[in-house]
Order: C-alpha cells, then sequence, then structure tokens
C-alpha cells in the first residue's frame, strides 16, 4: 500500500483512505471500504463550507482504528484556524465514524458539513483488472430515518450500503448535508453508521456486524503470546508489530463457530488462501498455534470431493482460494473455492504433522486421518498427471485458471537462464521438497497415531526413491545448484532461483550438494545485502523490481533462513535473518510482501515493491520464523530443544512462556556470532 494511505481493517472488512481520512477512488486504485470481495463505498469526502479541511495529524489507535486531526484551509501557510474538526474512524464487521467540530471562537458560529458518498460496488478483481460493472446502481433516501441507501443490483446479486446519520441531516442521493450550529468555545458531534447487506442466489439478506466497541480479544491475544525481549529494541517493536498484523488479518469462517484462520493480505489478498494461510501458521506455531488449528480445520472441510474443470477442484486437493464477490457468483472467476494450486496439499500434511509435534494434540490428527489419506492420494494420483513421480501443474481451466500453480505464481516466474519461458505442465523443485517432507512427516502420523506401519514404511519408501531421482534428474552439475523446475518438454529449467533454498527447509537435498546451494543462496547475485532474491542477478529474466524475478519476499527468507539452520549452517541463516529485521526497521517494524532486489550498497535502505501488501500474512509471519531459526527452538518429544545462534550485534535475547506440548517454558540467549559486514542501526 501506498505510504500516503492510511488502513484499518477487521477480518475481510476494510477500509483505504487518504491521510484526511477522505476516498476518493478511481475504478482502477484499492481505496475504499471493502468486504467480502466488494467496495461498499468508492467516495467519502468531508468538506466544510464547500473546502476539504488541511490535515494536521493522524493517529493509528489500533489496526482497526484511526483518528484524524483537520483544521479548515486558512489561504496562508499559517495553520491559525478558529475551528478543528476530529474525526474518528472504526471498522468491525461494517464502518463507524464519529465526526467532532469544536469551535475555538468567543462567539457563535456556523458551518455547512457535507459528506459526500457514493459506491461502483466494484468486484475487488475488477478494481484490480480496471474492469466494467454489468450491473445497475441505485439510490434511495429515507429522511425520517436519517438514512441514505447505495445499492447495486445485477440479477439475483445485489449489494447495499446503509449510511445513517445520528443528527438532524439533509439527505440527497450524493450525500448528507449538515446545518452546524456552535455556541462560543463548544463542540458539535454527528456518528455516522455505515451497515452492508449482501443478497445473491446462496445467501439471504443479512446486515453486517457494525459493533464499534474495541475488540477485547486483541489484548488476549497479545497477552497469551510469549513475551520477548532484545537489546537490540527494534526487535522488541518488530514482533509486537507482527503479532498485532497477525491478530489484523484472522478471518472468522462460519465452518470454525469462533476459530480463526489468517487472511493473506491487505488490499488485494483479504481472504483465505491455502498455501498463505499454511504457510503463516508454520511461522507462528510457537508463538501462536491456535492459527494452525484453525487452518487446518477449515483446509480439510473444503478439501476438494469430485473433479471440477471450472475450480481444477480433485479430489483431495486443499484449496488455493476463497472468494465471495460478484464475478466469483458469476462465473467469471473460479474462487468460490478455487483449488489450482500444487503445493497447498503437501503443506497441509506438512502443517499437520508440525502442528502435533508442537501441541500435542493427537486428537486433532486422529480426526483428520481421512483428510491427510486422501491429501496423499492426490499427491499420487492428480498431482502426479504424466505418472513421472514427480507433481506437476497444468491449468484445467484454460481461460481464467492461474499458469503458474506454485508459490511463485505470476505469470513470468519460471523462465531459464536466457529469460526465454518454459513450458507447461511444470514441475517446480520446491514442490518436489514439499511432497519428500510430506511424506516422511505422514510416515510418523501413520506409525503413530493410525496405527498402519505398512503405510509409513510405504511413505518412507517412497520419499528415499524421490529424493534419489530428484536429486539425479534436478541437480545441474556444472552450475552446482538445482533447477527451478522441469518443463514439458522434460528441459531443466535452468534459473538460478531463492527455491534452493526450500529444498533445504524440506530436507531432500543430498549432502554432497549442500555447500554448493549454500555458497549460490550467499552470493553477491542472489543475497541483496537486506535477503535472498526471488531470481538471481545475471539472469535473462531478472528484475530488481520483478514480482517473482528479482524481489526480496520476506517469508521466502524465513523458510531459507530455517533451512540453513537444518543443514548446520547457523552464520548463514543468522545474515539472512539480520538482512531481513533490519529491513523491517526501515519499514517502522511491519514488513512488506515483498521488496526490491537491489543491492543493499546501492541504495542504503531496502525499497519497496510498488504494490506489495501490507500488512501480508506471511510477511508479518517471517519475523517469528527468523526468530525461531536464530534460537533454534526444534520441539523434540515433549521437550523443546533450544539452540541459540544469535548474532552479536542483537545482544540479549529472551523468550518467555513459549506454549506447546511441555506447558510453557523460557528461552535465553545473547549473541555470540560475529558478523563484521552487516552492521545493525542499534537506535531506536
Amino acid at each position: 500500500m501506498s505510504s500516503n494511505t492510511v488502513s484499518i481493517l477487521e477480518g475481510n472488512t476494510f477500509v483505504v483512505s487518504d491521510q484526511h481520512g477522505d476516498i476518493d477512488a478511481s475504478p482502477s486504485e484499492p481505496a475504499g471500504l471493502f468486504s467480502s470481495d466488494t467496495r461498499f463505498l468508492s467516495r467519502w469526502i468531508l468538506t466544510i463550507d464547500g473546502v476539504r479541511p488541511n490535515l494536521l495529524s493522524t493517529d493509528d489507535l489500533d489496526y482497526f482504528a484511526v483518528r484524524f486531526f483537520l483544521v479548515p484551509g486558512t489561504g496562508t501557510v499559517y495553520v491559525d484556524a478558529d475551528f478543528s474538526i476530529m474525526r474518528k474512524r472504526i471498522v468491525s464487521k461494517g464502518f463507524h465514524e464519529e465526526i467532532t467540530i469544536s469551535n475555538h471562537k468567543g462567539k457563535p458560529a456556523d458551518l455547512l458539513l457535507r459528506i459526500e458518498a457514493a459506491s461502483d460496488f466494484a468486484d475487488l478483481f475488477e478494481v484490480k483488472d480496471a474492469l466494467t460493472k454489468k450491473g445497475q446502481c441505485y439510490q434511495q433516501i429515507d429522511q425520517a430515518r436519517k438514512t441514505l441507501t447505495l445499492g447495486y443490483r445485477r440479477e439475483h446479486f445485489v449489494r447495499e450500503v446503509s449510511i445513517t446519520s445520528t443528527t438532524d441531516t439533509t439527505i440527497d442521493e450524493h450525500g448528507m448535508t449538515f446545518h452546524v450550529h456552535m455556541e462560543p468555545h463548544s463542540s458539535w458531534t454527528t456518528n455516522l453508521d455505515v451497515a452492508m447487506t449482501r443478497t445473491n442466489t446462496q445467501t439471504t439478506a443479512s446486515p453486517l456486524r457494525t459493533s464499534v466497541e474495541k475488540p477485547i480479544e486483541l489484548q488476549q491475544w497479545l497477552a497469551s503470546a510469549p513475551h520477548l525481549s532484545c537489546e537490540w529494541h527494534w526487535l522488541e517493536r518488530i514482533y509486537q508489530r507482527s503479532l498485532v498484523d497477525l491478530a489484523s488479518l484472522r478471518f472468522y469462517p462460519q465452518i470454525l463457530s469462533g476459530k480463526s484462520l489468517p487472511a493473506a493480505g491487505l488490499p488485494w489478498y483479504m481472504a483465505i488462501f491455502g498455501r498463505d494461510s499454511i504457510i503463516t501458521s508454520l511461522q507462528a506455531l510457537p508463538f501462536t498455534p491456535e492459527l494452525a488449528e484453525a487452518t487446518l480445520l477449515a483446509l480439510a472441510a473444503w478439501q476438494g470431493l469430485m473433479v471440477d474443470d471450472f475450480r481444477e477442484e480433485e479430489p483431495g486437493r486443499i484449496i488455493h482460494e476463497l472468494r465471495y464477490g460478484e464475478m466469483t457468483a458469476f462465473e467469471e472467476r473460479p474462487h468460490s473455492p478455487y483449488y489450482g494450486a500444487a503445493d497447498t496439499t503437501p503443506l497441509f500434511l506438512i502443517l499437520l504433522d508440525e502442528y502435533e509435534r508442537w501441541t500435542g494434540n493427537t486428537t486433532l490428527v486422529r480426526n483428520l486421518e481421512i483428510e491427510a489419506r486422501s491429501a496423499l492420494n492426490w499427491i499420487d494420483t492428480y498431482g502426479d498427471r504424466n505418472g513421472d513421480g514427480y507433481v506437476e501443474y497444468d491449468r484445467r481451466n484454460k481461460q481464467t485458471g492461474l499458469e503458474n500453480q506454485c508459490w511463485k505464481d505470476s505469470t513470468n516466474s519460471i523462465l531459464f537462464s536466457d529469460g526465454s519461458p518454459s513450458e507447461l505442465p511444470r514441475s517446480t523443485c520446491e514442490t518436489q521438497g514439499y511432497v519428500y517432507d510430506a511424506k516422511l512427516r505422514t510416515a510418523r502420523l501413520a506409525r503413530l497415531f493410525w496405527n498402519d506401519v505398512a503405510l509409513a514404511e510405504r511413505l518412507e519408501h517412497e520419499a528415499a526413491e524421490l529424493k534419489r531421482r530428484f536429486n539425479q534428474d534436478f541437480w545441474i552439475a556444472d552450475r552446482g545448484f538445482f533447477a527451478l523446475a522441469i518443463d514439458g518438454q522434460k528441459r531443466q529449467v535452468d534459473s538460478l532461483t531463492s527455491n534452493i533454498g526450500h529444498l533445504l527447509w524440506s530436507g531432500i537435498i543430498d549432502a554432497d550438494k549442500v555447500q554448493s546451494c549454500v555458497n549460490h543462496l550467499m552470493s553477491e547475485r542472489l543475497f541483496s545485502g537486506w535477503g535472498v532474491r526471488t531470481m538471481a542477478e545475471g539472469q535473462g529474466g531478472y528484475n530488481p523490481i520483478g514480482y517473482h524475478i528479482g524481489t526480496v519476499w520476506p517469508h521466502d527468507n524465513s523458510i531459507i533462513a530455517l533451512g540453513l539452520r537444518r543443514y548446520g549452517y547457523e552464520e548463514e541463516a543468522a545474515r539472512i535473518a539480520v538482512g531481513i529485521l533490519e529491513a523491517a526497521s526501515f519499514f517502522k517494524g511491519r514488513l512488506p510482501e515483498a521488496f526490491a532486489g537491489y543491492p543493499r550498497s546501492l541504495t542504503g535502505f531496502p525499497v519497496k515493491y510498488p504494490t506489495a501488501c501490507s500488512p501480508q500474512a506471511w510477511a508479518a509471519g517471517a519475523p517469528l520464523l527468523l526468530i525461531r531459526a536464530m534460537m533454534g527452538l526444534e520441539p523434540t518429544g515433549d521437550h523443546l530443544l533450544v539452540d541459540p545462534a544469535i548474532p552479536s550485534m542483537l545482544g540479549r535475547l529472551d523468550i518467555l512462556d513459549l506454549p506447546g506440548r511441555w506447558g510453557r517454558i523460557d528461552a535465553f540467549s545473547r549473541g555470540k556470532l560475529h558478523m563484521p559486514e552487516e552492521k545493525l542501526r542499534l537506535t531506536l
């Protein structure tokens, strides 16, 4: 999001405005009040006597609340106004705004306050892709109830937003006008409530909740998380910011009865994404394990049951994305839900095992045995489309399905080293690593909890054979790294990318190939000084501001760091952690989805990717996984292993009350790794 915008959110409802609190969206800008993939307000502008006020300051109260302090325009460079305006805005499955005008003069005053309101009811995909509407907008005025209703209808698909004032107002189709009278040194206040209604052929009309009370669960959420202290105080701020951002992105689907899983990110991905929810839950497991439980339950409930080419559903497949907007309702986008991802199914199995290892919740493992077995079956049948022993993807929905169904899912992400495109179907390297890891982990579950030793032995044999073949087929011997993918013509897609770091995390790399991969990851071609780039400098497709072809992704780096620790590369993992965490300090503690891959020596600060989501779930989770990697936190039976490898610049790092099957435990450490080439700014 732009630094000139202000965002507040709760669940999948969010408001993006300018710094004055106004919304004046163009068809292609993600400004407005959004909920369930629909923009309910595209215009919300306050004027005093026909003039938009000037900004004094903006106060972010919480992720769901903000205040704007304004004064009328004076016509000079000096702020010496007779009046001041405060707008307090809260979002909570609805929209509430309290407007207070204070008269600082010693005589009465009369002002004309105006709120202009409009909605284009754009589907989020229409905003993203600059598409036009196909239905009709309408307005309704109820002067007696002080309510203006804006609506949109397309056949049985209806969306409405009702704006109600607590004080007398004159209403027209474009907004509300207030005649404000104030005595000397007095104030005037009105409250505006916005209620949203959605109906279609599947749902009945129901106004969304418009509670404006501060969510008590936020304080409970923060209090239940471990307490972190560090001599480099930025880490404390980054940790707190991560927890708050994860809280703000919690999504409460009806099937979970009060449990929440993380939505992907603001503004484009305020929805459930299988891959994002799984990775975020893995990152947060040592700190907020409840996200993993909710994610597993929700994704199991939406697991594929049939073959549906439009939605790319297949039996046992875990979803990619779930949407509720107009384009989904009319099957112009296949996201209700959409299953086009090759890696979410093995990642689901990885999370199931990792969750049990941390929490000891064997009941969930037993309850999801059928879903886990179905996921294994998908890997071996529908996932392996051509019987070559690898999971590959080729979209069934040729019109609107995703061409790339790995985490680097932009259309130009899987390129040869000369920049030329590869062909479908594609088997990306990291997906094979996930499958290897998933089979070993599920073998453990089968042996310990499902009483199926035969399945465990078969999975272990299949994993060993996959590892042997993978190290043979994907390895580019003359370059010393693994191919990004094998394409439809059985060619090694030979770009050097960050994907090899995911292979370290999964454990699929043979011991004799590890050092070469680590050397590549930490070389100047891949490691920018802030983090590992998605694609190395010098590759034909490299672009430092290309979405998946040269930018640095915090979540990607957190996985790489954990992979480095797995193979014993403590200093390299710490260097990546230091780079990403210091980058977070330049972003006021909140890591964006991605930032540019420019060398650190060139810019001196991390350059944000232009349209990066912020907050974004797995970016918020990245510091948590980096902390785990540096602290060497690993569950071993009913105990937590703590094996810290902390950079000396961080000083002392302590974590109190880490939850798990052991109850609560404390972890203490002191920085001993010396990395003179990295200089942290040790100031707040």
